[in-house]
């Protein structure tokens, strides 16, 4: 999995090819029905679901990369889109796992705890009070001379 994760940085849709080389099959067609069996024995529904997340999410292809960097005109910046949301898409991806083996009966662990508590992080800043939305300072004076 982790090989395919690498490979869809180049190219998203080459996380199909790699499974196919990698569970041995010498061609693999673009829907990739060859290898579903293969792979699903290789893992359960829910990490598949978890991988799928986790790649959805991750950094974006190289070509992508190049665009923000373009755009964000600054090294540090286009290290940082990218770091966030590689640790966004492990964050999200760990929720689904944990979360999901969870409710199918695997039981209770500290990973299943650091899940809920990612997903409580998530919530907050999602409904959290903006600081500055009770005043807006705006000069009316200025505006009508602009």
């Amino acid at each position: 999995m982790a090989v395919a994760t690498v490979t869809g940085l180049i190219a998203k849709e080459n996380v199909v090819g790699t499974f196919g080389v990698l569970f041995g099959f010498a061609e693999v067609a673009e829907d990739g029905a060859e290898i579903w069996g293969t792979l699903a024995g290789s893992m359960t529904s829910i990490a598949a679901y978890s991988f799928l997340v986790f790649n959805l999410l991750c950094a974006p292809c190289f070509a992508a990369i190049g665009a923000i960097r373009r755009e964000m005109n600054n090294a540090k910046w286009t290290w940082f889109a990218i770091i966030y949301q590689c640790v966004l898409a492990y964050a999200v991806s760990l929720c689904v796992y944990q979360i999901g083996n969870f409710v199918t009966g695997a039981g209770f662990g500290i990973g299943t705890a650091a899940a809920i508590l990612v997903v409580i992080g998530f919530i907050y800043l999602l409904f959290r009070p903006y600081k500055q939305s009770g005043k807006l300072d705006v000069d009316m004076k200025s505006m009508a001379k602009a």
